[in-house]
């Protein structure tokens, strides 16, 4: 594997990275929104039962906000769930190419003296 090829193949991952962070945002937003949703469906009747709305205005709103909300709920669990899965493992991926990726140190040993680094490494490499 040459050098661009972790590199490129880092790049590509983190765009992926943002793509699914998006996905995960908007799985949340909705999660809140069903919920809600379920709430206010719940609610309706307590309005109802209080007189303040006539039932027959919104028992069907009241049951389809329950439902659509129960719905919702779940599939969007399931993909954010589904989501958080998928960037654990692009990050994983991620840190093992640039495991992989030869770094080296700028200006050598000069520079690290420089800067108050030791020269020499004391486990066996200079970056990780």
């Amino acid at each position: 594997m040459t050098e661009e090829e972790p590199n490129d193949e880092i790049s590509r991952i983190e765009a992926r990275l943002e793509q699914l962070a998006e996905v995960a945002e908007r799985c949340r937003k909705i999660i809140l929104i069903s919920k809600i949703a379920i709430a206010a469906g719940v609610a309706l009747p307590l309005l109802m039962v209080l007189g303040v709305f006539e039932p027959n205005q919104l028992a069907i709103g009241a049951i389809a906000a329950v439902l659509g909300g129960i719905v919702s709920l779940g599939s969007n669990v399931s993909t954010l769930r589904q989501t958080e899965a998928a960037i654990a493992e692009a990050e994983k991926w991620r840190l093992d190419l640039i495991g992989r990726i030869n770094l080296r140190v700028v200006g050598g040993r000069d520079v690290m003296a420089q800067n108050g680094l030791d020269a020499e490494p004391r486990d066996g490499g200079y970056l990780h």
